[in-house]
């Protein structure tokens, strides 16, 4: 049985910044309360009409990916797409990239597991490689939310969190079974689903033509909902219980951990980790402040820029972990 092994990375957000002090213009808030919250300075925006959107974005992470594999498009086997934020309702976005990258008719698979999206994605990919199934898998985080955000003083408590943009990796098959993804742990609630939602439109609720026929100016059913204290509450302990999963698993303990890449939901909980597992800043990469909770997207972008920056290198222990709505989580353990 192989390892897979992530030999290329990219990442790609928007050029527009949206500050803290510009989203106090369209709704009642303030820099200083967002930052003492969530740690965010700022975010990144798609603008309307210049052609980004979750596929595209997604596309030009992933060229970058493949230029630094050092492999070619076509040599790329399957396809792993995790967003929240589709194109369309339906086809998935991956079959887009697929089409986009001009790449043969391999499989394309989308994962909606939101903030732990991307932990899923590289879980399934994992297990493609790890059976001989496939040699080079494309795996993507892409979202565009801020077309899909209540910009006001109403939905102030969950759109100053979240901003667009993309990540990717490339992952392909190592015969050293000591090296590349050791490990990883997934696990999910759905008892708690609703505790962080966008319910409409919906097969279950809110069906679009519900949404037209009732043609009410009120309905929040289509803007994300979060009880951030419950979701706060719930992230912190299972951050903590599926790293130590995924350490105990391999039989390696804190003290082992290189560079810890949490998803970049809120800074204090990245910070409430830290301190649990008495880890230094050098031990952990946080970029919530330059581009807010990017969800699927978070963990690939933290890692490329982890990686471009010199912070994981050949031989360290990397773990990536991250919570969400479902609620899911999970952890991924590396040896790079």
């Amino acid at each position: 049985m192989y390892n897979s092994k992530i030999i290329g990375l990219g990442h790609y957000v928007p050029e527009n910044v949206v500050t803290n002090d510009d989203l106090s213009k369209v709704m009642d808030t303030n820099d200083a309360w967002i930052q003492e919250r969530t740690g965010i300075k700022e975010r990144r925006h798609v603008i309307k009409g210049d052609g980004d959107t979750t596929t595209t974005m997604g596309v030009k992470a992933a060229k970058i990916a493949i230029e630094r594999a050092g492999i070619d498009k076509d040599d790329i086997d399957f396809i792993v797409f995790a967003t929240l934020s589709p194109d369309y309702y339906f086809p998935g976005p991956g079959v887009l990239v697929q089409r986009d990258l001009g790449i043969k008719t391999v499989g394309a698979l989308d994962v909606r597991n939101q903030c732990s999206g991307f932990v899923y994605a590289i879980s399934v990919a994992d297990q493609y490689i790890k059976t001989g199934m496939y040699k080079n898998v494309l795996v993507i985080g892409s979202e565009l939310h801020s077309h899909g955000l209540d910009m006001s003083t109403r939905g102030r408590g969950v759109s100053v969190i979240f901003g667009d943009g993309a990540g990717a990796a490339i992952l392909s098959r190592e015969e050293d079974n000591t090296k590349g993804i050791l490990s990883t742990h997934l696990h999910s609630e759905g008892q708690h689903a609703e505790e962080l939602s966008l319910i409409a439109p919906g097969m279950g609720k809110r069906w679009v033509t519900d949404i037209i026929e009732d043609n009410d100016p009120n309905d929040e059913s289509y803007f994300p909902y979060m009880n951030g204290q419950f979701v706060f509450k719930n992230a912190v302990v299972r951050f903590s219980e599926v790293i130590m999963e995924g350490l105990g698993a391999n039989k390696l303990a804190p003290t082992d951990i290189d560079m810890l890449v949490p998803h970049q939901a809120n800074l204090r909980i990245s910070q409430f980790i830290q301190k649990k597992f008495q880890l230094s800043d050098n031990q952990v990469f946080n970029n919530i402040m330059n581009y807010g909770n990017t969800t699927a997207a978070s963990i690939p972008i933290a890692l490329t820029e982890a990686w471009e920056q010199g912070k994981v290198k050949e031989g360290d222990l990397v773990v990536l972990a991250a919570f969400g709505s479902g609620f899911t989580w999970g952890s991924v353990i590396i040896r790079w």
